[in-house]
Order: C-alpha cells, then structure tokens, then sequence
C-alpha cells in the first residue's frame, strides 16, 4: 500500500514538471515572438531590413540631412537602415527603406526634401546678425569721455 502511494505520488511529480517546462518553453516562444515584432519598426541593420522578405529599395542621402530624414521616416512607419558608402569621396550614405507601401516612402521623402529646400532658402541668422553689428557701428553715437579728477 505505500508502495503505491510512493509509486502514484512519483508520476504526479513527474508530470508536473514536464507540464511546467512546456509552460515555460512556450512562455519563451511567445517573448521571442514579441521581441522579434516589436524590433522590426524603425531604425535597423541591413542585415535585419534583408531578413524580413520584403521589397527592400535605396536612395543616396548625404551626411548632412541623416537625422532629418530619420523624422519623417518614423513618422510614416518606414522601417530603414543607413550605410555609409566610403569609396568614394566625400563618402555618400545609402538609406535602404522598407515602406509599408510606396506611397508612404514618396510622401516622406517629399516632406523631407521640401524641408531642406524651406531650410536652403531662409537667411542665415548669423548673417543677420553681422549686418545688424555693422549698421550698428556705423550710428553716430553718443561719445562719453570719462575723465578722472585727481584731488590733492
């Protein structure tokens, strides 16, 4: 009798745990499903945009316009990576795209270039600034002499 006891107590333990590792195997699976979603949105290698099976195109950026273009891209839900092109010189960026559809990356990029062209055609503040320091030079201003009087 407590042999059986012993013996049916044993198979429940053993059950038990193979219950709990496959909770455990299929907890992990569910996370490594998760982080794999959650990591393909935005910025990433090229490796990972390669790895998703989808359309992959490029567009050469220079080095100036990066983080601007980042904006835009986050804004659209343009999944991209940027690479650096270092035979030649200045060294050209490529900015490979993976765009939710086409129209998504033509109207983030045209966003973008409509921002450097507003950009391009403001006057610079610090030359603004110069003219003001001249034209200020050139008032006829109060001159002060400043005299010290010395007291015996």
């Amino acid at each position: 009798m407590q042999e059986e006891i012993e013996q049916k107590s044993f198979n429940i333990m053993i059950s038990t745990t193979k219950l709990s590792a496959r909770t455990v195997l299929n907890a992990v699976k569910a996370a490594i499903r998760l982080y794999q979603s959650k990591a393909s949105q935005g910025k990433q290698s090229v490796r990972t945009l390669l790895r998703q099976n989808r359309g992959v195109s490029s567009v050469e950026i220079s080095k100036t316009g990066i983080k601007g273009f980042e904006r835009y891209a986050k804004k659209y839900g343009i999944d991209y990576a940027i690479r650096k092109d270092s035979s030649e010189v200045p060294p050209k960026y490529l900015v490979f795209f993976k765009a939710p559809d086409a129209e998504a990356f033509q109207s983030a990029f045209k966003e973008y270039s409509a921002s450097l062209l507003s950009k391009s055609k403001r006057p610079s503040v610090l030359a603004k600034l110069h003219e003001l320091v001249q034209a200020a030079a050139e008032l006829p201003g109060k001159v002060r002499h400043k005299e010290q009087e010395r007291g015996l």
